[in-house]
């Protein structure tokens, strides 16, 4: 099943499903990688929306996403907040923005989700449509190094890449040069399982 059909299935149950790790280990996160962000910004594979109360005041933020179930979610969460964003429903691989359109672009585990063959064409595609001096910040999944936590990870990994079609291996960052990315900063912001990847344009 592909991504955008598995989100189309799960999208009302996804923020109940999601909540304890949310409340858990999310919410601290989405705080810090939307920190210090200004101009006009994607939020790349909105979701449902969790981002939207940490969009900066003064930004301009454009969320997209390839399910139009989860993109509804968002939708409604965004007139409960009065959030002045615009929604999309885009694909990463193929959007309609101009080249050098944004000055920032977010992504909160979409790269977990992205097949491997759509990792270089998603990194490729946020190149062309962010600023020269612009900034990419891509949060995402990795194994423990530790052996009990990496034993209990590779539990879990059959059933979320069921319920959600992610996994914990992505390694995006071995496509970053290749997309013509520089990888300025790399670090677990969530012991060693949740690391931030930022970019910039070489």
């Amino acid at each position: 099943m592909t991504a955008a059909k598995i989100y189309t299935h799960i999208a009302r149950l996804y923020d109940v499903l999601d909540l304890p790790f949310e409340y858990g280990r999310y919410r601290h996160l989405r705080q810090t990688i939307w920190t210090g962000i200004r101009g006009r910004v994607l939020d790349a594979g909105v979701g449902t929306g969790r981002n939207m109360i940490y969009y900066p005041p003064g930004a301009q933020v454009t969320g997209i996403d390839l399910s139009p179930s989860m993109l509804a979610r968002a939708k409604t969460r965004q007139r409960r907040q009065n959030s002045p964003a615009d929604l999309l429903e885009m694909d990463v691989l193929a959007t309609t923005f101009t080249d050098g359109h944004f000055d920032t672009i977010v992504s909160t585990f979409l790269f977990c989700v992205l097949d491997d063959s759509h990792q270089l064409p998603a990194l490729c595609e946020l190149r062309r449509i962010i600023k020269a001096k612009g900034e990419v910040r891509i949060l995402e999944y990795a194994y423990s190094k530790r052996p009990l936590k990496r034993f209990v990870m590779r539990l879990w990994a059959p059933w979320v890449k069921w319920l959600y079609g992610a996994t914990f291996d992505r390694n995006t960052e071995q496509y970053v040069q290749q997309a013509g990315f520089e990888l300025v900063e790399e670090r677990f912001l969530y012991q060693d399982i949740i690391k931030l990847l930022v970019l910039k344009p070489k």
